[in-house]
């Protein structure tokens, strides 16, 4: 690959991690992106369905027409705050910040590494796949972008290649995600009775004690190797000489196998249940499994890293991305890094060979020449 520029990626990296760009806020991004795709004469669909969660910036569909089977990428467009005024410091082989904001790489660096594998095939004249990608706003607070896509608009005007490499996943370039948890929160609203704590504390019926005796029945913390659970919060607010008539508790539980987790969920309301009557229960999906339809796909994106150098491997992860509502509606999702590290914290930083590396294997992907 002789003809790739360094240079070229680099200068888009820095000028898309200078556009501040937090959750609910990545309109000048969008613009950047749009702007980009459309001078190297990409067909552009928004998806206006920011609406829905108070955004400002619209979920972009971009399509490159080629040859052959094509591919969908995929990247966010907000960063994790405190990201405004943003000093890069540049060493060597690293880019970080001057520690008092986060950098962005997350996920600046995906951003990066899709538009210059488009902007490379483009310029240099290469044949290549079919090339959709999809910019997504919200995906640090919830995938709002990806959650809230209208499909039944987006097939109207674009049908994206259902493989996707989604550019998001956290460290070295050697490691492609292929499966991913659901997660799902929950919260309990227990209620007892009062009564005055130091004159007649046996006509109470503590909250906190119920909530106690539950919580130390519960299936917490690591459950098995592919699910987790945890309780995270905790609120009851009483006089100290009242016993508490109530209380709230809440967490959330991950895991590979759906039922699985639903199960667990339902032992924990019958475990409240065993204790009282008097409690609600709620449980909302946070998003759903990422699983593969294809793994030779995988393989195919691992020869790819091979090809330029890298000894990729296929790894499962614990957390949640966009690729996860993505493997709901039907696409065959695997997640690339671009070597952040430290991300969500005043300390993130980008190791600049891996940033490179994931590009080079994209464009190996698509490139037919």
């Amino acid at each position: 690959m002789k003809d790739f520029e360094r240079e070229k990626l680099l200068e888009i990296f820095e000028d898309l991690l200078l556009i501040h760009s937090p959750s609910y806020g990545e309109e000048k991004v969008a613009e950047y992106i749009i702007n980009f795709v459309e001078e190297l004469g990409g067909e552009v669909y928004l998806d206006q369905s920011q609406d829905k969660y108070g955004g400002k910036a619209p979920t972009i569909f971009a399509k490159f027409a080629g040859e052959g089977e094509g591919v969908t990428f995929s990247a966010h467009m907000d960063v994790i705050e405190p990201n405004k005024d943003l000093k890069i410091i540049k060493e060597d082989e690293v880019w970080k910040t001057d520690g008092n904001t986060t950098l962005g790489g997350d996920d600046k660096g995906g951003l990066a590494a899709i538009l210059y594998s488009i902007y490379y095939l483009v310029t240099k004249n290469h044949k290549h796949r079919d090339i959709y990608a999809i910019f997504t706003p919200g995906e640090e607070v919830g995938m709002l972008g990806a959650r809230n896509i209208n499909w039944e608009e987006v097939y109207k005007n674009m049908n994206p290649a259902k493989n996707m490499i989604v550019v998001d996943n956290a460290g070295s370039c050697d490691k492609v995600a292929y499966k991913a948890p659901t997660s799902y929160s929950y919260k309990f609203k227990i209620r007892g009775k009062s009564a005055h704590a130091g004159i007649e504390p046996e006509k109470g019926i503590s909250a906190i004690m119920l909530a106690a005796k539950a919580i130390s029945k519960f299936k917490n913390l690591r459950i098995d190797e592919f699910t987790t659970a945890n309780v995270s919060k905790i609120n009851s607010d009483f006089p100290k000489n009242v016993v508490p008539d109530y209380l709230e508790f809440s967490g959330e539980i991950r895991g590979h196998d759906k039922d699985h987790v639903l199960e667990i969920l339902d032992e924990y309301q019958k475990i409240v249940g065993d204790l009282t009557e008097d409690f609600d229960f709620e449980k909302t999906l946070d998003y759903p499994a990422l699983a593969p339809s294809d793994m030779e796909f995988a393989k195919e994106v691992i020869k790819s890293y091979k090809n330029v150098g890298v000894e990729a491997k296929e790894v499962i992860i614990g957390g949640g991305s966009d690729a996860n509502f993505f493997a709901e509606e039907g696409f065959n999702s695997l997640i690339v890094g671009v070597g952040m590290e430290k991300v969500h914290t005043k300390e993130e930083y980008i190791v600049l060979e891996d940033l490179e590396n994931t590009t080079r294997a994209l464009i190996d992907y698509l490139k037919l020449d």
